[in-house]
């Protein structure tokens, strides 16, 4: 009873102490429960969605591993992007051998080379060809021949022959010797966008609206069937809708009698939360529990930019008797470079009682690429475990599992490609428990304004990647425990504010959301949480990406809310950028010199940036944020004053729907924009300005509604009768109690939404059937009630549950089939807690 008071009075008197003291009063519970027995925290309850995809290590945009299948043992780990990320679990119980993570990447020999493994020609042309142009035979004499990648040279390093445009047609005849029937044939191939790939004229590949790169996929059977000793054809097609064109593709065979770790475990149960992703398998006589923990608290800097995960394991024995069991984890350079292949280098040491395995490329070239679908290929990638108990060893792939197997780890180098591997050894027992440690030191992050900067965990150049792993070593304990009550707490105020469903997918988003960005800290100590545009177009720190994301760290730390918007006030005030509204980004990530992006938002960004610094000023209580900016803050606004009514053609947040003019919902945001500064402007004491602007934006949504009313609901543009779209930029007025808008709109908005609503989610506008989920979930929050709001993330919980896209979550998706437009892992789910947010602000 001594030790419950004790733990009452120590919470009771840091909770109102510096977020940084939390660490202290968990550790101190921690100690006194474990004075009182097993009574170790445990989640709640289970998360029941099956999600597109699994979280696994959630660094950062570059060290981001998931899980693609719904047991983990059926595919590769991967990269968010798609490209393997090997990482292999196995457990030996009593001497048998079963694989519970990742599958053993097989090793090729190339039948077709791609433009990167060797030169090769085909012919083309950017003409419409005649009818049956994929199939053997087609008489191609008048098209060009040209070296690949086809491709626009200005963007794609790779393209040797121009194609700038809309469509390209190629034809390659490739010669095979030998018979591959019964082999496993691959085709290996890079696209932007829309790409159709046939051999020997039967289609193999369709990909849709998508660019991507060194996508590998298994031929089936009756098309390997075709491939005889001779001449064959590979034929392929290709759009570029917009920006860089790129067709590159290949065939590999698989090397065969490559395996060794055939027999699989079979897993129990799998489960998301916020912090941690948790499996249970069983392994012949004993149960693995593997956990997958991010500590990402964002009231801690140093530990949420800690590049350190948890992989814990608990093995228990099912039938009353003790086991011989070993585990056995290995990981492949292609975490540490960015095209399988690159040569890397390896080794391993000892550091105090932690055994460190390390890999990096070999050329170390640091911060040489940008762009989208591209991985890191500096700095190194490390796993680490206690050194008692652990063998280790570095090599082979084909060496290291053979030798565990068959009792002793060890293996030969591979010049060039060496795997990492370690072996837990827990002896004869019938309970056991451990963890290991993974990680990765970028050295250097992000080049900003021709400046390289460090990860902010090493900001100062004092640090070392070795004693960060210690670090996260010695707080384990503390942390597994803070982390489960953390989830625990999420889940309970989600489901308090929009119901189990939203809980869960809050869950998914979490560590999505913030892993999709990299904190730093510039030379004048200003704190930078740059965003990358997964799978959007890559650039870095984008405003139209950050106002979607924003609602996540407005609700958990209002500082990092600000090192979203940063980067853009420097820009401007710098006078790197000299234009009278807010930029859209400062560069293709990991370069953050100056936008990159080809073309403006000008009423979009600005409304961004003005909506979300008020929102800090009325979490924080202040505008002190915004007198540091009030300058530049008032150029925007007066931007918005005249353009922002009825814009015109431009862009905004919504990009891919093309340019359009009038935009109703647009016009929101920048009436709501005005507004923010009349806010901060009454924050700071300035009267008469806060009430000039405040009256300005109340003057210009009565024009709004005047404009926008279409009997029923309001129109997507307001010269456009019978058209709708979700005003999802209103919520701003909802969450702030600003009363700018007529109630009117949003009480006759809300029921029309639900008669729009398909099976998969509500409708993005009248054009199209796709949505954005993010946005669904600010319109859902406009909802009178929770049950009114539940009615719209039904369907999304739905779509996510139900995708036939294994890919970490998309924002862009259909609302009438269960796959997604485009899009992945971005940080824009970030915006799904405005529920929450809105719970805060109103509390």
């Amino acid at each position: 009873m001594k030790n419950t008071f004790f733990i009452i009075y120590i919470t009771a008197k840091l909770k109102t102490m510096k977020q940084q003291w939390m660490t202290l009063v968990w550790g101190v519970m921690v100690l006194l429960f474990s004075s009182c027995g097993d009574t170790k925290i445990k989640h709640d309850s289970k998360n029941e969605l099956r999600p597109p995809a699994y979280p696994l290590v959630t660094i950062d945009p570059y060290t981001s591993g998931w899980a693609f299948s719904d047991c983990l043992y059926d595919a590769p780990v991967k990269h968010w992007t798609g490209k393997d990320f090997p990482l292999i679990g196995v457990a030996k119980v009593d001497g048998q051998v079963y694989r519970f993570m990742g599958a053993e990447d097989a090793e090729f020999t190339t039948l077709a080379g791609t433009s990167e493994q060797s030169l090769w020609s085909g012919k083309y042309t950017t003409r419409k060809p005649a009818d049956g142009w994929q199939n053997p035979g087609f008489n191609d004499h008048s098209w060009k021949e040209g070296e690949t990648a086809f491709g626009t040279m200005d963007s794609e390093p790779t393209a040797r022959t121009q194609w700038g445009e809309e469509h390209i047609w190629v034809r390659r005849i490739i010669h095979i010797t030998d018979d591959l029937q019964g082999r496993k044939v691959y085709l290996d191939y890079s696209h932007d966008d829309d790409a159709v790939i046939y051999i020997n004229g039967i289609k193999v590949v369709d990909t849709g609206y998508a660019w991507k790169k060194h996508v590998v996929t298994k031929l089936p059977e009756e098309v390997v069937a075709t491939l005889k000793p001779g001449e064959n054809l590979i034929a392929a097609s290709c759009r570029n809708r917009a920006h860089g064109g790129l067709l590159d593709f290949g065939l590999a065979v698989e090397k065969e009698g490559q395996r060794s770790f055939v027999q699989i475990a079979r897993q129990l149960s799998v489960e998301i939360q916020p912090m941690q992703t948790l499996y249970k398998f069983a392994c012949g006589p004993v149960n693995l529990d593997l956990t997958f923990t991010a500590p990402l608290f964002m009231d801690d800097l140093e530990l949420m930019a800690r590049p350190v995960n948890y992989i814990s394991y608990t093995v228990a024995s099912t039938d009353g008797q003790k086991h011989a069991v070993e585990l056995y984890f290995e990981a492949s350079p292609q975490w540490a470079v960015d095209l399988a292949g690159q040569p890397s280098t390896a080794e391993s040491f000892v550091d105090e009682n932690l055994v460190f395995l390390k890999t990096g490329s070999r050329d170390q070239k640091v911060l040489a690429k940008k762009g989208d679908d591209v991985r890191i290929d500096w700095g190194y990638f490390y796993l680490a475990a206690d050194k008692e108990n652990t063998q280790y060893a570095t090599g082979s792939s084909r060496e290291l599992r053979k030798s565990f197997v068959e009792g002793k780890l060890s293996a030969t180098g591979t010049d060039g490609y060496d795997r990492l591997a370690l072996v837990r050894s827990l002896g004869e027992t019938k309970v056991s428990e451990g963890h290991l440690l993974i990680g990765y030191d970028d050295i250097y992050s992000v080049q900003y304004f021709g400046e390289n900067l460090r990860p902010y965990w090493n900001r100062s150049g004092n640090e070392t990647i070795v004693s960060q792993f210690h670090k996260a070593e010695r707080e384990y304990d503390v942390l597994m425990t803070k982390a489960i009550a953390f989830d625990n707490q999420l889940m309970r105020e989600a489901t308090e504010a929009g119901g189990r469903k939203y809980a869960e997918l809050c869950a998914l988003a979490y560590r999505q959301a913030i892993a999709a960005h990299k904190l730093v800290e510039t030379p004048d100590k200003e704190l930078l949480f740059l965003s990358k545009e997964n799978f959007s177009n890559g650039s870095i720190g984008t405003v139209d990406i950050t106002y979607p994301s924003a609602p996540l760290f407005l609700l958990y730390n209002p500082e990092i809310a600000k090192a979203l918007l940063n980067h853009i006030f420097y820009y401007s005030e710098s006078g790197k950028w000299t234009k009278p509204f807010a930029a859209h980004d400062i560069g293709t990530y990991p370069l953050a010199n100056g936008q990159t992006y080809n073309g403006d938002m000008p009423v979009e960004e600005s409304g961004n940036m003005l909506i979300i610094t008020a929102v800090i000023a009325a979490i924080e209580g202040n505008a002190d944020y915004a007198k540091k900016h009030w300058e530049t803050l008032t150029t925007w606004t007066n931007y918005l004053v005249e353009y922002g009514l009825d814009p015109e053609n431009q862009l905004c947040t919504d990009d891919f729907a093309g340019h359009f003019a009038h935009n109703a919902n647009l016009s929101v945001k920048a009436i709501l924009g005005i507004a923010s500064y009349g806010y901060l402007a009454d924050k700071l004491g300035k009267k008469e300005i806060a009430g000039q602007y405040t009256q300005k934006a109340k003057e210009m949504a009565v024009e709004w509604e005047r404009m926008a009313n279409d009997g029923d609901h309001y129109k997507l543009t307001f010269d456009k009768s019978g058209t709708w779209s979700q005003k999802y930029n209103l919520v701003w007025d909802k969450l702030m109690n600003w009363q700018i808008f007529p109630e009117q709109i949003v009480k006759t908005e809300i029921p029309y939404y639900l008669t729009k609503q398909n099976r998969y989610g509500l409708p993005l506008d009248n054009r199209q059937t796709y949505t954005k989920t993010d946005w669904i979930m600010w319109t859902a929050t406009l909802a009178p009630d929770k049950a009114t709001f539940e009615e719209f993330i039904e369907p999304v919980y739905l779509f996510m549950n139900e995708t036939t896209d294994r890919i970490p979550m998309s924002d862009w998706v259909f609302t009438d089939k269960p796959e997604h437009r485009a899009f992945q892992a971005r940080s824009v789910v970030g915006g799904y807690f405005i529920k929450m947010l809105e719970n805060k602000m109103n509390n």
